[in-house]
């Protein structure tokens, strides 16, 4: 408790880390209020009763966790930072098969990277403009949803802006904490709303299992969300360290001296290196089966067993594919982002090499099974982290609880943590101050060794 005391009283002392720290939050606590600020002529009311009756782990519910409650509320920002996210994905994607944003991605440097950044801006408009106007259709079909004396123009032509304008601001406030505070801050946006479901969600099982099973189970709960948390840390930061050599050339040595052996480092290659996007993926492609069975039940007025399964987030088909696409996604993903060939070309310009392996076509060879055989432990946890909601649901854990054991949101809390935590702890260090930690120091998703090439 001591060093915990300490510590905060070193992060205080440094003045420009308490000015970044005090920043952040002033920020957060502005997309925090501006997430109770309903759309203009919307029932907040009767959008909670219909989200009470929908599943907690379809694709709306993935938003609304993302948002912190902004889109059961029918809020200005309902739509969130997802439209940035969505436009960012897009187009990290086309800089693997365009070979114009590859360009940019890889030989324009600055200049490349604003232009991406102007891309992503421009399509983050346009994505937002399509998903508010898919918003205020949803809220359409939602009963007492929408104020029936609002003319139905004015409430979809002004809600459309006001969507795409706060998805904008909530973009613009993550920025100015990337460059002035603490931390990624679109990251932290999406952390805080993931967060803010927390409590409510806390008291809900507190309640549940102190009135039904007793204070033991929730011991037992509480402790095994640490150890998921602890498997989440360790899968995040765990990597493969590859060693490698640099050549130094010998200049003026006598006859008798031996040679000096080499500068060595590493190349890390990541256990999970595709970071959540697989989860995303197979979320967003395990929502289709809901449009099916809309339509079928549209058209027949019946729905086959089969697709009503599929939309039971705890049923075992519904999980059985869910796992299978994740571990998919995991190799896809990993193969887009991890480019053997490009590792074989920087160790070649740097005259480096892996010690036992020849330069050029067999590095890349033994860069490409060490990826292989390494992401399938990786897939295979993201895939059980994917599914673990359900199983701890099913052994009777509340469905608003289950949702931190696992899936998106935890992996986004831990990593993103991290990443702060990070960039805190470098604060310290460069002031000549003890870290978090006692032992070693904290690393982020992105830091040790050498980096090349593109990850998440």
């Amino acid at each position: 408790m001591n060093k915990f005391i300490e510590t905060l009283k070193n992060i205080w002392s440094i003045k420009e880390l308490r000015d970044k720290i005090l920043f952040t939050l002033l920020i957060l606590a502005v997309y925090r209020i501006g997430s109770f600020v309903v759309l203009p002529g919307v029932n907040a009311a009767a959008l909670e009763q219909a989200a009470a009756n929908r599943g907690t782990n379809d694709l709306l519910g993935l938003i609304n966790n993302f948002t912190g409650g902004a889109f059961n509320q029918g809020s200005i920002f309902a739509l969130g930072v997802m439209p940035y996210i969505t436009a960012s994905i897009i187009l990290q994607l086309l800089g693997f098969a365009v070979p114009y944003f590859q360009k940019l991605q890889m030989h324009e440097g600055e200049s490349g990277r604003k232009k991406i950044n102007q891309y992503t801006r421009l399509l983050t408009v346009l994505i937002s403009i399509v998903q508010g106007g898919t918003y205020l259709t949803f809220l359409n079909t939602t009963a007492g949803a929408i104020d029936p004396n609002v003319s139905p123009s004015i409430f979809f032509l002004g809600n459309s802006i006001i969507l795409a304008t706060g998805t904008l601001f909530a973009m613009w406030l993550g920025e100015r904490i990337t460059d002035k505070g603490i931390g990624n801050g679109v990251s932290l946006i999406i952390m805080i709303g993931i967060i803010a479901t927390l409590p409510r969600s806390f008291v809900g099982e507190f309640t549940k299992q102190l009135s039904s099973a007793g204070p033991l189970i929730l011991v037992i709960e509480m402790a095994a969300l640490f150890f998921v948390i602890l498997a989440a840390i360790l899968i995040v930061q765990g990597v493969r360290k590859i060693p490698i050599q640099f050549a130094k050339k010998m200049v003026g040595r006598s006859t008798d001296e031996l040679p000096t052996q080499g500068a060595r480092d590493y190349i890390p290659l990541k256990v999970n290196a595709s970071g959540v996007m697989p989860i995303i993926f197979a979320q967003a492609i395990m929502f289709l089966p809901l449009t099916i069975a809309q339509m079928a039940m549209a058209n027949s007025g019946t729905q086959s067993n089969f697709l009503i399964s599929l939309n039971n987030w705890k049923s075992i088909p519904y999980n059985l594919i869910f796992f299978t696409l994740v571990v998919l996604f995991t190799y896809v993903y990993t193969a887009l982002i991890v480019n053997p060939k490009q590792y074989a070309t920087y160790l070649k310009n740097q005259n480096s090499f892996i010690p036992g392996v020849k330069p050029g076509d067999d590095t890349e060879e033994y860069i490409d099974s060490l990826t292989t055989r390494i992401t399938f432990p990786g897939s295979i946890f993201l895939g059980l982290i994917a599914i673990l909601p359900a199983i701890v649901a099913a052994v009777g854990v509340s469905d608003a609880f289950a949702i931190f054991f696992g899936g998106t949101s935890l992996l986004i809390l831990v990593g993103v943590a991290l990443d702060t935590l990070a960039q805190i702890e470098s604060y310290l260090l460069m002031r000549k101050y003890d870290g978090l930690v006692k032992s070693g120091k904290i690393k982020g998703r992105n830091s040790g060794g050498i980096q090349i090439g593109a990850g998440y």
